[in-house]
């Protein structure tokens, strides 16, 4: 069976592995044309084998848009029927983008109460927050909203997923008493976002961690160049990419999930048995070792040496430095087409109008202030070109 963890202070037991549903196999070009018997039995194999973690969201799967309900949650309740809803934690998230006012928070909730034909929900999260949105949360109440659920008995245990620096985590973690926190986080994206700063904040402070993306989309996967390939291969010529990927997050004690989005049953019986034969002390001095080879590989392809460090701000013109030079550096990580694309679009979610590179008036206040001393306008330059739309 699949070893499980206490999540945060919840009392909950939980399988390392969950089960994410935002890349459910299709049968035609749309997002929202699931192959709903291959999908159902996807997720009733996991947990038939352990898992009890199931991930969704209000606009996986979408039918236009991610502004629409997505047809993610649906198949999920689907999946969820004949006794298996009381086998699983259930999450799904509130759309925090689509809230203009405190009553769109209980609109959500109710409705996606009902798309998931369940009396409540176990972990609901505030999905996405970032820089964007969280003070216009925090302005319509949203804490409030979280004590009223919980209250009346809508949902279980408040929580959010994450996407953005440091400092903002660290903000959001101390300003509520939250059960769970979900932050992108893989062996290549240790220094990324909340990153493992984040990860040790959140087990200081009895928060439960789950984790997504763990196989970057499986680029760590599909994308990984010969280089870091051969390093591992030799390293553990038994252990397949993606083994690599989460004993290498299971090996952190603070790590309650870890959400693999599946597309296919192939997918699905590779990780579980993955799963399956982790035990604590698996993952050795030796094989960090070998990551940290794997990352360096990856870091000489960057292009900026930025730490994230903020030293550089405020920005007087009003960019986001730090989060801008990610993103040039993340361009250049893979080689693959799809790679960009995706840097592409989370650059047109995650970066606000006014903080983007092409912003910068050249003043160079930023390279006095600066510890690595970069030629900070000269690189949001290039940022600029790179995602000019």
């Amino acid at each position: 069976m699949i070893p499980k963890r206490k999540i945060g202070q919840t009392g909950e037991l939980v399988s390392i592995l969950g089960f994410g549903s935002m890349r459910l196999p299709l049968v035609g070009p749309k997002p929202d044309q699931i192959d709903r018997p291959q999908a159902i039995e996807m997720i009733r194999r996991c947990i038939d084998r352990g898992i009890n973690y199931v991930d969704t969201a209000y606009p996986y799967h979408p039918s236009v848009d991610r502004n629409q309900p997505g047809a993610s949650e649906p198949l999920v309740a689907e999946a969820l029927s004949d006794g298996y809803r009381q086998k699983v934690l259930l999450a799904t998230k509130l759309p925090t983008w689509l809230v203009k006012k405190r009553e769109d928070m209980d609109r959500f909730l109710d409705e996606q109460l009902k798309r998931l034909k369940t009396s409540q929900i176990d972990f609901y999260l505030a999905h996405n927050l970032n820089a964007s949105v969280w003070d216009g949360l925090v302005e319509m109440g949203i804490r409030e909203f979280f004590d009223e659920a919980v209250r009346d008995g809508r949902i279980k245990y408040p929580s959010f997923s994450f996407h953005d620096n440091y400092s903002l985590f660290e903000r959001i973690v101390g300003s509520y008493d939250w059960a769970m926190a979900q932050i992108q986080y893989n062996y290549l994206d240790r220094d990324y976002q909340a990153g493992i700063a984040g990860a040790e904040l959140a087990a200081k402070k009895g928060i439960g961690l789950v984790i997504m993306e763990p196989l970057r989309g499986g680029f760590l996967v599909d994308h990984v160049p010969d280089g870091p390939r051969a390093i591992m291969a030799k390293a553990r010529p038994d252990w397949s990419l993606p083994a690599w990927g989460f004993n290498w997050l299971w090996a952190q004690k603070e790590i309650s999930v870890v959400l693999s989005g599946m597309s296919t049953l192939g997918q699905v019986l590779e990780n579980l048995a993955i799963a399956e034969s982790w035990t604590d002390g698996k993952f050795n001095q030796a094989d960090l070792a070998a990551i940290d080879q794997v990352r360096a590989f990856f870091e000489s392809r960057m292009k900026t040496n930025c730490t994230a460090c903020g030293y550089c701000m405020p920005c007087s013109s009003g960019v986001d430095i730090p989060k801008n030079l990610g993103f040039l550096n993340q361009y250049y990580l893979f080689d693959a087409q799809e790679a960009k694309e995706r840097c592409h679009y989370f650059y047109g979610v995650q970066v606000s109008q006014p903080e983007r590179a092409e912003n910068c008036v050249g003043c160079r206040e930023c390279e006095e202030k600066c510890p690595q001393h970069i030629t900070i306008p000269d690189f949001l330059a290039q940022t600029a070109k790179l995602y000019a739309v």
